[in-house]
């Protein structure tokens, strides 16, 4: 049970060499348009001549019956416990167990220092805590190769193993705005990023460019690759979740390092409860605090105008945000009106409305494959406002036609007092390296 990365690693590790188990098929869910393909037999190996079938999670129960199933794997994250037990129940109540992986058997060793980067929920903050970090060791004279938490939506044997140095290379590979979210922020700052399918492989080539290799993590998840150091970011914007969450809790658990981001918007009681939060579940974790100010190039721009908010699609849907970087920006800089966007939503952005209603007045920018990305951008420009304020770590403007002035927000970790990640890292690497 997956959407399209956690579940293929699972597979990878555990069970595609396993003649104790047959795997009938792979269920998807949470990514649109990741159902109805086939995990081809190229990479599922030997015992899978044909392939496995990728089926949508909606005939999980159809599935169980059809092909006798013993066991149902749970494979991929930001879930809270309640929705983890949910589906646990309904497998249960089909007949099969229900199963949950570990970093025991899902963990690759590398043979350079690894630091991982995971997080309590998607939108915490890991995108701008990685880009610190490797800039840090870039400052300490080493090489640092990011490899990012899978986001393999298209042709699966064609991104088995990822790599990605410029632009160029992300247009051959036709990201999504998704992938370009992770991937864009990397390059501009001249640094290598792996991703793909089969991390063995992408673990292998990665270590051959690196001193160091950084974990970039996605939503929630745990690591692929066993870390030297973890750090894990929390959101004191949502309180709570850092005990509630799977598997968030366990990296909080596991976490060397916990960073308390956002703690320039967020509320001072907020930050104390998800403090005491991670004490009393980990009292051994090193505890950093962090803000995300956000920038603008120009606020006049914004100031009384009517704005349209874009915002990371991830973090507002699955990761249950109400609003991210861009509404702080509309709000910050004196906007004269956010403009709903529901009545001009076209086709899967719609849906992702229906699916998501927690979401007002704000835009996610949903873009896993061609079809999506055009009904975002005709979402867009059907929009009437004067300016559109994205929220998103990229240009937009770089994969949509928008008729539009496009605003960026753009928004950095700053550690505030200690201890202070600098120190931390410097003295990782006096352990861990030569």
């Amino acid at each position: 049970m997956g959407a399209a990365g956690r579940d293929f690693h699972n597979f990878n590790m555990y069970f595609k060499e396993n003649r104790d188990f047959d795997v009938v098929a792979f269920t998807a869910t949470q990514i649109p348009g990741i159902d109805d393909k086939m995990f081809p037999p190229e990479l599922s190996g030997p015992l899978y001549p044909n392939g496995i079938p990728i089926k949508a999670e909606d005939d999980l129960e159809d599935i169980i019956k059809e092909k006798k199933v013993d066991i149902c794997v749970l494979a991929y994250s930001d879930l809270s416990y309640q929705t983890v037990m949910r589906k646990a129940a309904k497998v249960n109540a089909c007949g099969p167990d229900f199963m949950l992986l570990g970093p025991k058997y899902t963990m690759l060793k590398s043979q350079k220092p690894v630091i991982a980067v995971c997080a309590s929920r998607t939108g915490a903050g890991k995108s701008q805590t990685t880009r610190y970090v490797i800039e840090l060791l870039r400052d300490m004279g080493k090489r640092a190769v990011a490899i990012r938490h899978p986001m393999p939506y298209g042709d699966l044997t064609a991104q088995k193993v990822q790599r990605f140095a410029s632009y160029a290379d992300l247009d051959r590979a036709e990201c999504t705005i998704e992938e370009r979210e992770e991937y864009e922020p990397h390059i501009d700052r001249g640094a290598v990023v792996f991703a793909g399918v089969d991390y063995k492989e992408i673990l292998a080539e990665a270590e051959k460019e690196a001193d160091v290799i950084l974990w970039d993590g996605g939503n929630n998840d745990m690591s692929f690759i066993k870390p030297d150091l973890l750090i894990t970011v929390v959101d004191p914007h949502r309180p709570g979740d850092e005990i509630n969450y799977y598997p968030g809790e366990t990296n909080v658990l596991m976490a060397d390092v916990v960073v308390i981001n956002k703690i320039d918007t967020a509320k001072p009681k907020n930050v104390e409860d998800v403090k005491d939060n991670v004490r009393e579940i980990n009292p051994r974790a090193m505890i950093v605090e962090a803000a995300s100010p956000i920038s603008v190039t120009d606020t006049e721009a914004i100031r009384g105008k009517k704005v349209l908010v874009v915002e990371d699609g991830p973090t507002v849907t699955h990761g249950g945000m109400g609003y991210g970087a861009g509404k702080i920006a509309a709000e910050k800089f004196s906007a004269g009106e956010i403009v709903d966007p529901h009545p001009y939503a076209t086709g899967s952005i719609l849906e992702t409305y229906l699916k998501y209603d927690h979401l007002t007045n704000i835009l996610p920018a949903m873009g896993y494959g061609p079809v999506q990305t055009k009904e975002l951008e005709e979402t867009i420009n059907k929009t009437p406002c004067d300016v559109v304020i994205t929220g998103t770590p990229i240009d937009i403007s770089r994969v949509l036609k928008v008729n539009k002035p496009i605003i960026r927000v753009r928004y950095e970790l700053q550690v505030i007092g200690k201890p202070d990640l600098r120190t931390i890292v410097a003295e990782f690497l006096r352990k861990h390296t030569k």
